[in-house]
């Protein structure tokens, strides 16, 4: 690591940042001023860095703000955190570099009331049209209570006109008919191709954040796991890492090879619901059916293993906070090996159908020059080709020691995120195999005191790469930040259904799997 940071420094020769130093093994920050902030971040976008989340913090009866920015690159372990201290509740926007950018700044002005000078977007993002306009969440003056919506505004959002002869507007939602979370899609269309989709989220944000301040690292645990509901062990299992940075806790062997084991079943259930999904909508049911079967074993599994079939209740800053048997370890090892004749069958089924194959192939291609500057992850970045894989290229718990493959497509299509995800619900299998036969005995908690401090910490979840950061103030969480890969992939849907038909729209969805819950922090 310490060679890493080294080559890091080296390789940032020349950007007009000040580096601090290297904290809690793979974060180096440094400090930008003002006048040269533009000049860093060109040159940053030069060398290759990607913008992987951004976010605001406010010093305590101080109204001053700080700024985040981080950064990743490829071969390197380490993250880039760029510090950047705000004298004024104005900023230079970076979106015109990163594109990222865009939704974070609009996050910012949200919750803290920040306006970022350059961005052509003013328009609300988590916060909607009847809120007040001075009113802002996240400041460390805001009190959770009832929220007096503001009636006289009748504003509404303004989504991109698009006009031309025979183009007209398809709005879907933000209710759906079938039982999921809100979001509103407006199309722009000829016929019955599309032009144009503008997405809009947030219409049940929950404010996740502003609830963790003043709580406890141990109740935040519960608060983390909520963030959504199929990513229950990925997101528990983040927060406990970050915590335990902070504080130099290693959990025992043990306990991080289960968490391994959880977070590749929460993996599984996750692929095949979308498997399942994809087949559902070219109307193949005959072929849904085998991977909604496999799923639903796979939740008792987890019941078994864990007594919760989402996980729930298992992740603790330590460890674990309770054991798995032995008895429940042989028999997922038996379960695994019927498992994977089951699944092979099942994608035969696919697979042997033409028609299927026909509605799969070429559709919802995402193109691969929107993968960096979107910070697009997980199987919808594999699929166009990138070896992207936070257990790999940021290794976490026991992944540094597991051999297992990135499976990866080229072609960006529902066909390659259905070929990805397959693949690595086989891999999957493999790892929970290999751990389970290596499992150690002994203790499953780490005890030790929980020290002050932040840390970030990455995690790979189903649907891709997820950051969590946690600053610990006086034994209490002072700000928890949460960026799912579902607030980036998002918005790959606008660009994934140019020029696609509006009856393949569900296919396209289905394919790339994004939360609400998991946006609508």
């Amino acid at each position: 690591m310490q060679n890493q940071e080294k080559e890091l420094r080296e390789f940032l020769k020349g950007v007009p940042i000040r580096l601090i130093g290297c904290e809690n093994g793979n974060e180096l920050y440094a400090n930008a001023d003002e006048a040269s902030f533009p000049t860093s971040m060109k040159l940053l976008n030069g060398k290759g860095f990607t913008l992987i989340s951004m976010f605001c913090e406010e010093k305590f009866n101080s109204s001053r703000f700080t700024l985040f920015y981080v950064f990743e690159r490829e071969l390197f372990d380490d993250v880039l955190v760029v510090v950047r201290n705000l004298k004024s509740k104005k900023a230079a926007s970076v979106m015109q570099i990163f594109p990222s950018a865009s939704w974070y700044e609009r996050e910012i002005m949200d919750g803290f009331g920040i306006e970022f000078e350059g961005n052509p977007d003013k328009r609300r993002l988590f916060l909607h049209e009847h809120f007040p306009r001075d009113f802002h969440p996240l400041l460390k003056s805001f009190r959770n209570s009832h929220i007096k919506s503001n009636n006289g505004n009748k504003a509404e959002y303004m989504f991109k006109e698009i006009s031309g002869e025979g183009v007209y507007q398809i709005p879907v939602g933000p209710v759906h008919a079938g039982i999921i979370e809100p979001g509103h899609f407006r199309f722009s269309v000829i016929g019955e191709t599309i032009y144009n989709l503008e997405i809009r989220m947030f219409y049940k944000h929950r404010g996740i954040e502003k609830l963790a301040e003043g709580k406890t690292p141990e109740y935040c645990v519960r608060i983390a796991e909520s963030i959504s509901g199929d990513e229950t062990a990925a997101n528990a299992a983040a927060f406990c890492m970050a915590v335990e940075k902070i504080s130099s806790r290693t959990p025992p062997m043990r306990a991080l090879q289960l968490r391994t084991i959880f977070l590749e079943m929460e993996r599984i259930y996750s692929h095949l619901g979308d498997l399942a999904g994809m087949a559902v909508d070219v109307a193949f049911p005959v072929g849904a059916s085998p991977f909604f079967i496999l799923r639903e074993k796979i939740l008792r599994e987890n019941e078994q293993l864990t007594g919760s079939r989402f996980m729930k209740g298992i992740m603790a800053i330590g460890g674990l906070r309770k054991d798995v048997s032995e008895k429940a370890i042989k028999n997922l090892r038996k379960f695994l090996d019927a498992f994977e004749h089951e699944f092979e069958k099942a994608l035969d089924v696919v697979y042997s159908s033409p028609s299927a194959i026909d509605r799969l192939e070429t559709t919802g291609a995402i193109k691969n020059e929107i993968v960096r500057p979107l910070n697009i992850t997980g199987p919808a970045a594999r699929a166009c080709g990138f070896q992207k894989d936070t257990r790999k290229n940021h290794p976490y718990g026991t992944y540094s020691g597991l051999k297992f493959n990135i499976h990866t497509s080229e072609n960006g299509d529902v066909m390659s995120r259905f070929n990805v995800k397959a693949g690595e619900i086989m891999e999957s299998v493999r790892i929970i195999r290999n751990t389970a036969q290596n499992l150690q005995k002994g203790p499953i908690l780490s005890k030790a005191r929980i020290r002050d401090g932040h840390c970030l910490s990455l995690v790979e979840s189903p649907r891709g790469q997820s950051l969590h950061w946690a600053h610990i103030k006086h034994g209490l969480v002072y700000r928890y930040k949460i960026r799912t890969a579902s607030f980036c992939n998002w918005q790959s849907i606008e660009h994934a259904v140019m020029g696609n038909i509006v009856p393949d729209f569900p296919l396209i969805n289905k394919s790339l799997n994004l939360s609400y819950a998991g946006t609508d922090l």
